[in-house]
């Protein structure tokens, strides 16, 4: 699950990560408001108006802006909530900014012995063990370091058993060519870091960039969280955080009957029980050429509920042309889940596109005799090779 910048900095804090302070705000007056308290509280005189929506590139696409005095921030505010903002990450398409965060301007004027660096924490997938990645090229796509000069990326990988230890963390602060206090700040950083990732059960911590100010006090002056949501029964504070005008409403809506669904582009619309089965499948329908329109695994137990939810969701996108449904039949019977496409095809009423569903696994042959009697719009599969074709025989 994705959180707005304000809100992975209120976790970080939490850790005792120092932050670039903020408020954060949904109309211009509550900004200006906001730049009041936050001037009582740190003593900036200067703004950032920040748009919070769940993408990297804001400061691009326009989203991030100076203010130099509260006519500027009710100004800037006016000017980035309710646009639409365009970058590398959120498509052509863009994403409607509803909150900007009113932060503090930690880069003090005329002061130029500064410092930005990049720092994530994730897991490393091949080895299972926890990864710190740092640059001292800060405040750029990390994509493009790695691309042009991927020397300047360092890795720390850190045992889960043992966590973080003071020397790793004091190799980070070296790497990135600190000393003195600022050396002593970073350690303290990157230790607090790395708590608040393991403590919030979380998949990613990125912050791009922290800053070394002129003072040599090291802050995140952003932050991009990834909660982990198999975790998210243990962090119902943490839940709450979502924001369901950043989340794509197909998706939101098959959370809601516990389906894992993500949208894709193509035509082929496909529903399986699993996740390595909703891969070959996806290659089938490429292999027969279309081109899948989404992933949909309706897990183990899927049932006449979770079909018709799953078709509901399929059948809102107008570029499906036809829907594949493969189910392998273990825990759940082939014939259950063929009676409950048919259950499912009479309460949704009256579909215009072809559904071929492939039966494999215990009561296949019973399953397929349900959906051929059924006098429905349905075609019925026993092999790949046959739902392959007439994908191929739809799609021609």
């Amino acid at each position: 699950m994705n959180i707005h910048e304000y809100q992975g900095k209120e976790i970080l804090k939490s850790f005792g990560v120092s932050i670039q302070e903020g408020i954060v705000a949904s109309t211009p007056e509550q900004a200006v408001e906001a730049a009041k308290d936050l001037q009582a509280q740190t003593g900036t005189g200067w703004w950032v108006v920040k748009a919070q929506i769940h993408a990297g590139g804001r400061g691009k696409g326009g989203g991030v802006k100076l203010a130099k005095s509260l006519e500027e921030v009710k100004e800037k505010a006016e000017e980035i909530l309710g646009m639409t903002l365009v970058t590398h990450q959120t498509g052509p398409e863009g994403k409607v900014v509803h909150k900007v965060l009113i932060a503090q301007d930690v880069y003090y004027p005329g002061e130029t012995d500064t410092s930005e660096f990049y720092m994530s924490v994730l897991l490393n997938r091949q080895t299972g063990r926890n990864i710190i990645m740092y640059s001292t090229e800060g405040g750029m796509d990390i994509e493009e370091v790695a691309d042009k000069t991927p020397e300047l990326i360092f890795k720390e990988e850190v045992e889960p058993g043992i966590g973080l230890q003071a020397f790793q963390a004091r190799k980070i602060a070296f790497n990135l060519g600190l000393s003195g206090k600022a050396f002593k700040e970073m350690t303290k950083f990157v230790t607090a870091l790395y708590n608040a990732y393991v403590g919030t059960d979380s998949s990613m911590f990125e912050i791009n960039p922290v800053l070394k100010t002129s003072d040599n006090l090291i802050l995140a002056v952003d932050s991009k969280v990834n909660l982990d949501d198999n975790a998210l029964f243990r962090h119902k504070d943490y839940e709450a955080m979502r924001d369901l005008n950043e989340e794509d409403p197909a998706e939101t809506e098959a959370s809601k009957s516990n389906l894992n669904f993500v949208k894709l582009d193509g035509n082929v619309g496909c529903m399986v029980n699993g996740a390595g089965l909703a891969m070959a499948t996806m290659d089938i329908i490429k292999l027969s050429g279309g081109e899948p329109a989404n992933f949909l695994d309706v897990g183990g137990g899927a049932n006449a509920e979770t079909v018709e939810a799953g078709l509901k969701i399929i059948l809102n996108d107008p570029n499906v042309k036809a829907i594949l449904i493969n189910i392998f039949g273990g825990i759940v019977r082939c014939d259950r889940v063929a009676q409950g496409v048919v259950e499912a095809y009479k309460k949704i009423g009256e579909i215009n596109i072809p559904i071929i569903v492939r039966l494999q696994g215990t009561n296949a042959e019973g399953g397929k005799k349900i959906i051929d009697e059924s006098g429905l719009k349905v075609f019925s599969a026993i092999t790949l090779k046959e739902a392959s074709d007439l994908v191929q025989e739809i799609m021609a």
